[in-house]
């Protein structure tokens, strides 16, 4: 027994130093890898700049690539690295063109839109884009078509057909399961609890999003038109009818240039550089090519750029939402500091908790007394989003940014007689007041009940509507016209006054500047909230990012609704929300 003991020491005692050491070689590796992550790529000269986008691209790249290290799944982009390597490679001169590899982008049309203005400003240097895909979306052609070359696999496929938004509805679902789900809404056009009491589109819903789906692809087609020089009617009927099949009509109606394969981009390029055919092309990725960056350094002039992208949410929030303690503090902080001259706020939200959403609006009226703070719009910036920017001096938007949704929405299910019915739960209750297990999901609301959450739901939209009438100079009867939850595009709100300026975030960075008498090179820009470091982040977080990198690669194309779900289960309180959620293809 006595020599047992001693063996199963023995082997506790190197099952203990096992791990240690393993653990210590895991952090020597991370460091070596966080360690060659921040060294500099030297770029040879001759050499082409290649952009793939095959990320999901996001407003700032994530500091932390340590989900990537033990599972596929891609980390995002950043775009703002995007446009930097762009503008950074249009003077240098070890770069003499880009070759542009993308075929299914993941990202928003304004965020496209700001890639896609790099790209011209690069052309303006005399240097080439050269483009090459084996198929490619609608979105990805958009981007493509600025170059003086586009190639196009001979058996690849282009989408160009228009673009459309698809909707999920749950009501059936809800029918069949026992959940009664209340509604409490205001404005005929906040559709986003349509999904969970009908089973299709209301005319109000459909009026909306043909409205601006229409509006954005305009918009889309015209730009082709002048980059292909193919006139715009013509242009629309070859969308209209889907004359596109296959690579051969695309080359046919110029919609590409030529039909090779990659080695046959790659010659081209070679042959303007004066490379051999049988030469290696010297290229350098857009990864390789933005660790090259500059570190920040900051001035006493100083313009913060406060970046809220996400779902809004109370308390702090995580990396891909908009807390409002965490997004309250950083505007505050750049409103204190008298280094700070501007704020430039980068919205790209499709709104959330009404409350949250206050929270943070407050810092703004705040911020807006004591110096210019000006919005500059991305993708969506709709309901809260549009809420947490309707107080800065200036909103800037691109004209294909989906934006207003100015409504707001509750939503409680009755699930007893799922439980009941369903799986033989049944539940009791003892109260102190009539009202005391308000709010509950579990038993019907009595009408008194239910009224008494829609005047709740009435008062917030009459306060959400009040205060964008206050922020945009407008009779607040004409802003009740232009609200209802309806969604416009950059355009559409232009025109209606419910953004000042279309155009990108360089743009806005110049109208803060200007308000803040600044001269271009007389200041710093410093980015909030602040990112958590590669060491910070390996000891925070770094389950939950992996369990959910990893949830997303296992569900695959049935993660959108896992999302929906999750959302749903965290929506706390009245929410001031897009009308739906939607993926424009």
């Amino acid at each position: 027994m006595k020599q047992f003991f001693k063996y199963v020491l023995a082997t506790l005692t190197g099952l203990v130093l096992f791990g240690i050491l393993s653990f210590v070689l895991l952090l020597g590796a991370l460091f070596v890898l966080a360690s060659s992550a921040d060294k500099e790529v030297t770029v040879a000269s001759n050499s082409v700049l290649e952009i793939k986008l095959d990320k999901p691209l996001a407003e700032r790249e994530s500091r932390s690539s340590l989900a990537s290290l033990i599972s596929s799944q891609a980390d995002d982009i950043g775009l703002e690295q995007v446009k930097e390597a762009i503008g950074r490679a249009k003077d240098d001169g070890d770069i003499r063109g880009i070759l542009l590899n993308v075929e299914l982008v993941q990202g928003g049309m304004a965020s496209l839109e700001e890639i896609r203005d790099a790209l011209l400003d690069f052309k303006k240097s005399g240097k080439f884009i050269v483009s090459y895909a084996d198929a490619q979306s609608e979105k990805s052609y958009y981007l493509a078509s600025v170059a003086n070359r586009i190639y196009l696999n001979p058996q690849g496929t282009l989408e160009f057909n228009g673009l459309s938004s698809e909707t999920y509805y749950y009501k059936n679902l809800f029918d069949k399961l026992g959940v009664e789900p209340y509604i409490f809404r205001v404005g005929s056009f906040k559709s986003a609890v349509e999904p969970y009491f009908r089973t299709s589109m209301s005319d109000s819903a459909r009026l909306q999003t043909s409205s601006f789906l229409n509006s954005l692809n305009n918009y889309m087609l015209g730009h082709v038109a002048t980059a292909r020089r193919i006139p715009g009617p013509r242009l629309k009927v070859i969308s209209d009818s889907m004359l596109v099949h296959n690579a051969d009509d695309a080359k046919r109606l110029g919609l590409v240039t030529n039909l090779g394969y990659y080695d046959q981009a790659t010659d081209y390029i070679k042959g303007k550089l004066g490379v051999a055919k049988d030469k290696k092309l010297s290229t350098i990725d857009l990864s390789d090519y933005a660790k090259n960056s500059e570190d920040e350094t900051l001035g006493n002039n100083r313009i913060a750029v406060i970046y809220a992208e996400g779902d809004i949410v109370t308390g702090k929030g995580s990396g891909s939402s908009i807390g409002s303690t965490r997004f309250a503090e950083a505007i505050r902080k750049a409103r204190m500091d008298d280094k700070v001259k501007a704020v430039v706020l980068r919205v790209n939200s499709p709104g959330g908790s009404s409350l949250a959403s206050d929270i943070i609006y407050r810092e703004v009226v705040l911020t807006k007394k004591v110096k210019p703070i000006i919005c500059s719009m991305s993708d969506v910036a709709a309901s809260g989003g549009y809420f947490i920017a309707m107080a800065c001096d200036t909103i800037v938007a691109h004209p294909n940014t989906i934006t207003g949704s100015i409504g707001v929405f509750g939503v409680l299910p009755n699930i007893g007689p799922f439980l009941s019915e369903k799986i033989g739960v049944t539940t009791d209750r003892v109260k102190t007041g009539e009202f005391s297990d308000i709010p509950t999901i579990t038993r019907p609301l009595t009408t008194y009940e239910k009224q008494q959450l829609q005047q709740e739901v009435d008062r917030i939209y009459a306060d959400f509507t009040t205060k964008a009438a206050q922020g945009r100079h407008m009779p607040v009867e004409r802003l009740r016209r232009l609200a209802s939850g309806r969604v416009w595009s950059g355009n559409e709100a232009k025109a209606r006054g419910l953004v000042d300026v279309l155009g990108s975030m360089d743009d806005a960075l110049r109208i803060a500047a200007r308000r803040a008498k600044l001269k271009e090179g007389d200041y710093s820009l410093q980015r909030l909230p602040r990112q958590k470091t590669f060491v910070e982040s390996m000891f925070s977080g770094l389950n939950e990012e992996v369990r959910l990198r990893m949830v997303k690669q296992e569900m695959g194309a049935l993660y959108p609704m896992y999302e929906q779900y999750q959302k749903l289960t965290q929506m706390h309180g009245v929410q001031a929300r897009m009308p739906f959620e939607m993926t424009i293809e």
